[in-house]
């Protein structure tokens, strides 16, 4: 199974920007789907964004939408969280994960092989 490891997080200002890294152990990281989800204390792991194997299809939860872009480097067993204009609703861990199934779904039931996760935090 794929080992993932998150980096990048921090803490950063309002309006500030941040890129998130995950790298992906093993030969078949370009056969799976990805994803970024985030949790903060209490409450639920959330979807963030995903990208399909090829990255040509990537969905992002609507809070994200126009701030967040998800790619990703097959050659180099990659995938990125590029977070613009981040506000402290943003703050949490971030986590990375592969896709159990073809399909991108935002639950976090449909993905394995999650990291140990990336702190970001958002100051006002």
């Amino acid at each position: 199974q794929a080992q993932l490891v998150e980096s990048g997080g921090g803490v950063v200002q309002a309006g500030g920007s941040l890129r998130l890294s995950c790298a992906a152990s093993g030969r078949t990281f370009n056969l799976y789907g990805m994803g970024w989800f985030r949790q903060t204390p209490g409450k639920e792991r959330e979807f963030v964004a995903a990208s399909s194997r090829r990255g040509n299809t990537t969905p992002y939860a609507d809070s994200v939408k126009g701030r967040f872009t998800i790619s990703r480097d097959n050659a180099k067993n990659k995938v990125y969280l590029q977070m613009n204009s981040l506000n402290p609703e943003d703050t949490g861990v971030y986590y990375c994960a592969r896709s159990r199934d073809i399909r991108l779904g935002d639950r976090p039931g449909e993905y394995e092989s999650w990291g140990q996760g990336t702190q970001v935090t958002v100051s006002t």
